[in-house]
């Protein structure tokens, strides 16, 4: 035991309460006023001067020695970091929910060639489900008279549905490009490209593979 903690319980037990009829006056728990009096926990002046007024005796007047007040200034010092941390946790989760973090793909869609932030708005992207956005950075001219040039950024998500015209990343004999996609019937597509004139290409719906659609354009002025 501390001496302060030797003190504590000698006021307690004079005032004829238990650890937890103390702990309640004063809102902490049971387990609380067991460790400041077994010296496990030091206390603050705050506590002290609550645990002074419901014991009715000045518990200020205990001389610490010089370990007893560097223990105490090292419990505050740890109580305001634990304290900032949380402060901080919560900062990062209200931004974390705010902004989102959107990997930019090539064609792969494996390697990550740079990221952008984007704002979450009910739990959304341009709605979107969050986790299914993703930029595309286009790499060829195939659609250039759409305006959709190589090194545009394109903003996409992942979907393997049909709309009727539009514009996809597909997967076709193990090449991956973007094409505009009209549904012809239940079975057949026709996927358009204009790279610099346009061409046309009937395909049935199991010979290709949706990735992602994209939405909207950012050119490069580069």
């Amino acid at each position: 035991m501390s001496r302060i903690g030797d003190k504590i319980k000698a006021a307690r037990l004079n005032a004829k309460m238990n650890e937890k009829q103390l702990g309640k006056k004063i809102g902490v728990n049971e387990s609380f006023i067991k460790d400041v009096e077994s010296g496990r926990k030091i206390i603050n002046d705050r506590i002290m001067e609550q645990l002074s007024k419901v014991l009715n005796t000045d518990l200020n007047d205990i001389t610490m020695n010089f370990e007893e007040q560097e223990e105490i200034q090292q419990e505050e010092k740890r109580a305001s970091r634990v304290e900032l941390k949380q402060v901080n946790e919560v900062w990062d989760d209200a931004f974390g929910s705010l902004l989102k973090t959107i990997p930019v793909y090539g064609y792969d869609l494996n390697k990550v060639i740079e990221k952008r932030q984007l704002p979450v708005i009910g739990n959304k992207i341009e709605g979107f489900t969050k986790d299914k956005v993703l930029f595309l950075k286009i790499q060829d001219d195939d659609l250039i008279g759409s305006r959709i040039a190589k090194g545009d950024i394109a903003l996409c998500h992942i979907t393997h549905e049909f709309v009727n015209n539009g514009i996809y990343l597909i997967e076709r004999n193990d090449e991956r490009v973007i094409r505009q996609v009209k549904k012809l019937d239940s079975q057949k597509i026709l996927l358009i490209s204009n790279g610099g004139r346009v061409t046309t290409e009937t395909v049935t719906i199991k010979d290709i593979k949706l990735l992602v659609k994209l939405h909207k354009v950012e050119i490069n002025l580069a």
